[in-house]
C-alpha cells in the first residue's frame, strides 16, 4: 500500500506583493518529469528583482542568493504565483523575500507554497560598480 502524502493548502500571502504569475510547460522538465530546479530559480530571480527595480531606477544585478527552498515539486501546467517583499535596504542594496505557491492543474483555487528564497541586489552604475541606493520619500506625517 502507498501513501500519497498531499502538503496542507496554504493561501497566498498578504504580506506580500503578488510580483509573477507563469506556467511551466513541458519543455522545462527534467527526466524525472518535474520542473527543472534550476528553471525555477530564474523564476525566482526574475520575481525578486521586480520590487528593488522601483527603489533602484537604474541598473541592478544579483548578488546573492541567501536562501533556497525547494518545498514541493513543481509540475508541468502549475499555475505558479511568486510573491515578494523587500526585507531589507542597505546603502548600496536590497534584499527581498520571495514565496511561489503552485494553483495544480486539477485543483485550482487552492494553493500549495513550492518554494521559498531570500535575495540581494545590489545598484550598480554603468561601469558595474555598487552606488548607492536611493532612498524613498518617507509619507509627510498628518498634521495635528
Amino acid at each position: 500500500m502507498s501513501v500519497i502524502f498531499s502538503p496542507p493548502p496554504a493561501a497566498l500571502p498578504t504580506d506580500k506583493e503578488l510580483v509573477l504569475k507563469v506556467i511551466p510547460m513541458p519543455a522545462d522538465c527534467n527526466a524525472n518529469g518535474d520542473i527543472f530546479g534550476g528553471w525555477v530559480m530564474a523564476q525566482v530571480d526574475l520575481a525578486g528583482s521586480v520590487l528593488p527595480a522601483r527603489y533602484v531606477q537604474g541598473r541592478m544585478a544579483t548578488v546573492a542568493v541567501n536562501e533556497f527552498i525547494f518545498k514541493q515539486p513543481v509540475r508541468v501546467g502549475d499555475i505558479l504565483s511568486f510573491c515578494s517583499a523587500i526585507t531589507r535596504v542597505g546603502n548600496t542594496s536590497i534584499t527581498v523575500e520571495v514565496e511561489v505557491y503552485a494553483e495544480r492543474f486539477a485543483d485550482q483555487g487552492r494553493y500549495v507554497k513550492v518554494t521559498e528564497a531570500r535575495l540581494t541586489y545590489v545598484a550598480i552604475d554603468e561601469q558595474g560598480r555598487p552606488r548607492p541606493v536611493p532612498k524613498l520619500a518617507q509619507p509627510a506625517a498628518d498634521a495635528a
